[in-house]
């Protein structure tokens, strides 16, 4: 693949101008033409329709093109990441000047081409191109049945019709139409040909990308419901739980702080007591594995508000538009954030009175980058097997590392530093007993591995429906833009998480466990076990997909997804049952 052969070096300094100034290519970088001038024609990738991973260079398949070393086009990291490579069809198209049928080349046909365009069209294969960023796409060729016969008769489509609409100076939208079907034969050769027709609009530029948005799936009143439903889910759910825990607060307040009653009173309240109020001296111990979950905690809070910061700048930039703007926006909002996880973990692992800081520091800024890595190095080696565009080239694996090591690992280790110093001093509302409680048996649905289990439920249910827009668009080339949906879904999923957690961190402490801290974390992660299941579901249901390279990649990046929406819901969940346990343990006498 010509994309792997580059150097480091030279994909380094694209990053940089990727970062200081956008790639400009005569008048693609305006989106601004002038009449006859020369409008390129990418070509990008084909692959079988129905595994959307499993995509290769045009080229692969034996298209002919008029010269051998047509030029390539880098886009940005995002767009090397999502498995593109532009290279110029070398088609001569003006703008505004119409071309009659032409043959750009000739395609002759042997043994060895046959085999492969019949292979391709078997699979249902399809290809990409590009015009002024606007995406073309057609198949390969098709079959047709036989009627003399039991096999089928493979046809190629030779003719490429482009149709540009524009307004002014300005492309708004292209359309390919395919035609002129000729059979597969070994031995004959056949005129590749292309036609461009220009037709005038009034649409504006702003909103030439409406039309490939799909407006009746995505706003379908389903999608409308389902926001409704997960909205008074959480009014319900608030309510439920400031009713029953602060009115049982209030009255284990009351009893616990009476002082004026007399003797036997006193002794009878003590003899009844029970509860959360036992374990004062033990709820503020350490939790096990103390450096593990405060980078759990750390790099959840720093995926919250990446999330967040994403989601907003998508509503606010419309980066569904470009091509892998989401993925850089990602990787960059990332490496920028980091410093939020180094402050939440340094801050918490000082505050239990972890002593090994370095080793928490390191831990945070590399646990879901090293993850995400692990991952990714399965699903490269299997692509690069699979000869795919899939296959990330060492010199983007290169660029990725250095904003991890010089930016993101940078920021992590001030965080630590400033977290431990201006939020590690231990401020725990009850002091800790020299000799751990212990904990009495209890039913088994009070126990931490049930509550745990059960807690991601009602999250999962909150964002059910949202999955499934969230994987239709990235299964089955959808362009996601209902921003604004996932904003009130994220939103809705951070205080159900809270408040599910809450209620299972009190019935925990109830039943005289004070090992809340795990329970906690488990309880909100328990949702990404759930989205798990239903991707496996949804993967035999709603999709097409076949074979060990899509399948691979399918769960591969599921699994991806799952563990940052894990560790995202585990640290909102632990945050938030903190917040819970020091407050109602500041108003008892912690003797």
């Amino acid at each position: 693949m010509a994309t792997a052969d580059r150097s480091a070096a030279s994909l380094l300094v694209g990053v940089l101008v990727f970062f200081l100034a956008r790639p400009s290519l005569a008048s693609e970088s305006d989106h601004k033409y002038q009449q006859d001038d020369q409008v390129i024609l990418w070509v990008n990738k084909v692959g079988p329709y129905n595994n959307p991973q499993e995509t290769y260079n045009y080229y692969s398949l034996p298209f002919c093109h008029a010269s051998e070393t047509p030029a390539h086009k880098w886009g940005g990291l995002g767009e090397v990441l999502g498995g593109n490579e532009l290279i110029d069809s070398q088609l001569e198209i003006k703008y505004q000047r119409n071309v009659d049928k032409t043959t750009y080349c000739q395609l002759k046909l042997d043994k060895v081409n046959v085999k492969q365009f019949k292979e391709a069209i078997e699979n249902n294969y399809w290809f990409e191109f590009f015009m002024d960023d606007l995406p073309l796409w057609g198949f390969v060729g098709e079959q047709h049945p036989d009627k003399n016969s039991d096999n089928s008769k493979y046809v190629l489509y030779t003719h490429k019709t482009i149709n540009v609409r524009y307004n002014k100076n300005q492309i708004i939208h292209v359309n390919l139409s395919l035609d002129n079907p000729k059979p597969l034969e070994v031995g004959k050769t056949l005129d590749m040909t292309y036609a461009v027709k220009w037709h005038l609009t009034n649409v504006s530029f702003a909103r030439r990308f409406d039309v490939y948005l799909d407006y009746p799936f995505f706003e379908h009143q389903i999608h409308w419901f389902s926001i409704f439903n997960s909205f008074m889910m959480v009014i319900f759910l608030t309510g439920l739980v400031s009713m029953i825990l602060m009115r049982t607060l209030r009255n284990d307040y009351a009893k616990y702080a009476r002082e004026d009653d007399d003797l036997e009173t006193l002794e009878r309240d003590v003899s009844e007591e029970s509860g959360w109020k036992l374990v004062h001296g033990d709820v503020f111990r350490p939790p096990r594995n103390l450096v593990v979950l405060s980078a759990v905690v750390g790099t959840g809070a720093q995926l919250a508000l990446l999330i967040l910061l994403v989601i907003l700048l998508a509503i606010v930039g419309m980066l569904y538009v470009g091509r892998g703007a989401i993925v850089t926006t990602f990787i960059l909002c990332y490496a920028f954030t980091s410093f939020i996880s180094g402050y939440v973990s340094g801050g918490m692992y000082s505050r239990n009175g972890g002593k090994s800081w370095i080793k928490s520091m390191i831990l945070t800024a590399s646990l879901f980058p090293f993850m995400c890595f692990g991952i990714g190095f399965i699903l490269n080696t299997i692509a690069i097997l699979y000869g795919s565009l899939a296959a990330i080239p060492f010199g983007t694996i290169m660029v990725v590392f250095v904003i991890w090591a010089f930016i993101s690992f940078p920021l992590a280790l001030l965080g630590t530093v400033v977290g431990r110093n201006w939020s590690g001093a231990p401020n725990n509302p009850c002091r800790v007993k020299t000799i751990p409680r212990p904990i009495p048996e209890k039913k088994w649905y009070l126990t931490p591995s049930v509550v745990s289990i059960m807690g991601g439920l009602l999250p999962f249910g909150s964002i059910f429906i949202e999955m499934y827009f969230v994987f239709t668009s990235f299964w089955n080339y959808k362009v996601y833009y209902v921003y604004g949906f996932m904003l009130l879904v994220f939103i809705i999923l951070v205080i159900v998480t809270v408040c599910v957690t809450i209620v299972g961190t009190y019935f925990l402490l109830n039943a005289e466990n004070y090992h809340w801290q795990w329970t906690s974390f488990f309880s909100a992660a328990s949702t990404a076990v759930y989205v798990y299941i239903y991707s496996i579901y949804y993967y035999h249901m709603k999709t097409k997909m076949s074979g060990f390279f899509q399948t691979s990649f399918y769960f591969g990046y599921t699994l991806m997804f799952c563990l940052g929406l894990g560790i995202l819901c585990g640290a909102v969940g632990y945050l938030g049952s903190n917040l819970f346990v020091r407050r109602i343990y500041r108003n008892i006498k912690c003797d």
